[in-house]
């Protein structure tokens, strides 16, 4: 059944005006009648409309500093009575309360007010640099906003709820169309919206309360949906939940793919473990080519030539600006997508020359720190790799003891392993990838893929670093590197053999250090 209900009465308090001045005066000129609290009251009266103010309706006026308005029965028996059931009308004409069929509400800015406001724990009073603190945040904490849209969603079957500002063209129109009247599946449809609208806002409030001695328990809510062109494959669908607008601004190409979004996500781990001029290239989340050199050109000519067949529709990344003769350079070969932290205008007209080049401007905008994904018949959380080894980390324990060069070499590799699927081996030389074996179900063959792919692009192995994403079981990865020009290794340590590679290395003449962490990527 459709069950059309015309709209006589409505409830509006809401923290955020903008938009509402349509909808008020289409209701208004429906006959309804109106009532309101606080600055919402004052916003429908300098309209030059009639409206109620809900302590008239109480007899109870608006206390403890605002925190208790609507929190009566007068209100709350106005919404959930049901229409249809006897006992609930014989009340509501008892106790002399409106039926209100009509609750437009939202919710003090919780979110928003964290993002400026101190951490948890700190002092609840304005922060020492004149930031918000905790007690601004904790009145920010919604209870009768919350409540009535709780109210009003449940109550469908009579009541319509606007809790969000983007409904209210969709029910102009719907009143537009049916005269002033809302069917049970529209009302129905705005409850979902509602419900939405308050797991949300407590999802966020328990996130932020546990971010001190965490429950074990996982909650995560996102209102921003990108429908994705297809997942993995095109017989897949794809949807990214997240405010790309925050991460990126978009300056050129078409929209973004999933596979698009998940090599960005490693370009941007991989570059920030670089603070020097450096580019990176990616294919399938692996970089193919890195380097980082005095000026981003020369890192982007470096960078390419690691493997310039790989590099063919990959994804570009670097930590400085693209001006033209960088770009004039770039624009020379077919990529998916460019990520930079500015661009200039003539670099822009080179590269916007292609309409499909996806060209992103990086914002500065903070990470979360932990990292979660379906698994199974759940979800699997752990805290990012936020690792990264010095070379002050880093212990030598083979009679040659590695060189300055050898040691910023060592680093440099160690940075590209901890973003190269495992198991990984990674060759180095002067701050530049020479080769990368990655997802091999054994380190020697990701050793022996390496060393083919560098000799296949002509690299000289000779004086090159080895770092590997964890240790050795057996000393053969050592024997082959050795024969194969590399000088020193990085490994973490921790097999129960480890000696045994130690002492190869010494017999080889190589060096060795190791750092104590792994950096396994599954």
């Amino acid at each position: 059944m459709s069950h059309p209900v015309k709209i006589k009465n409505a409830l509006i308090s809401v923290y955020y005006k903008d938009k509402l001045e349509p909808l008020i005066r289409q209701l208004h000129e429906l006959g309804v009648t109106f009532y309101s609290t606080g600055g919402t009251e004052k916003f429908i009266r300098d309209l030059g409309i009639d409206v109620t103010a809900v302590e008239d309706l109480t007899g109870y006026p608006s206390i403890l500093g605002g925190r208790v308005k609507t929190l009566h029965p007068k209100v709350f028996g106005g919404i959930l009575n049901r229409r249809e059931n006897k006992e609930d009308k014989i009340q509501i004409e008892q106790y002399e309360i409106p039926e209100i069929d009509l609750v437009i509400v939202d919710l003090y800015p919780f979110e928003e007010t964290v993002k400026k406001a101190l951490s948890p724990g700190e002092p609840a009073r304005a922060g020492s640099d004149g930031g918000l603190g905790e007690a601004d945040i904790i009145e920010k904490i919604d209870i009768g906003g919350i409540s009535l849209i709780r109210a009003a969603a449940k109550n469908y079957n009579d009541v319509v709820i606007i809790a969000s500002k983007n409904d209210y063209k969709t029910l102009g129109d719907i009143l537009t169309g049916n005269g002033g009247y809302t069917t049970l599946t529209h009302r129905k449809a705005f409850a979902r919206q509602a419900f939405n609208v308050s797991s949300h806002y407590d999802t966020a409030i328990f996130n932020y309360f546990n971010q001190e001695d965490p429950l074990s328990v996982f909650k995560y809510s996102e209102q921003n949906v990108n429908s994705l062109r297809y997942g993995e494959n095109p017989h897949q669908k794809g949807i990214f939940y997240g405010n790309l607008d925050d991460m990126f601004d978009k300056l050129n190409g078409k929209e973004l793919s999933y596979n698009n979004l998940v090599d960005i996500d490693a370009a941007v781990a991989l570059i920030d473990e670089f603070d020097e001029p450096t580019f990176a290239i990616l294919k399938h989340t692996n970089a193919c080519g890195i380097a980082s050199r005095n000026s981003i050109l020369e890192s982007w000519k470096t960078a390419l030539a690691c493997d310039p067949v790989s590099a063919f529709g990959g994804v570009l990344i670097c930590n400085r600006e693209i001006d033209a003769e960088t770009a004039a350079e770039i624009s020379k070969l077919f990529f998916e997508v460019l990520i930079a932290p500015s661009f200039t205008e003539e670099s822009l007209q080179i590269l916007s020359g292609k309409k499909n080049r996806i060209l992103l401007k990086r914002n500065n905008v903070q990470l979360p720190a932990k990292q979660f994904k379906t698994l199974l018949n759940g979800v699997i959380e752990q805290d990012k790799d936020l690792s990264m080894e010095t070379s002050a980390e880093m212990h030598s324990v083979t009679d040659r003891k590695p060189g300055e060069q050898e040691l910023k070499d060592l680093v440099f590799a160690n940075k590209i392993v901890k973003h190269t699927k495992s198991n990984t081996v990674v060759l180095a030389k002067d701050a530049r990838l020479i080769a990368s074996g990655m997802g091999q179900t054994s380190r020697v063959d990701a050793l022996q893929q390496a060393i083919v792919k560098a000799k296949t692009f002509n690299f000289e192995l000779e004086g090159s670093v080895m770092a590997s994403d964890a240790f050795f079981p057996f000393p053969d990865c050592v024997e082959i590197a050795a024969r194969a020009g590399v000088v020193m290794v990085l490994q973490p340590g921790g097999s129960i053999k480890d000696q045994e590679s130690i002492d190869m290395a010494n017999d080889k003449g190589i060096g060795m250090v190791t750092t104590g962490v792994r950096h396994f990527k599954h």
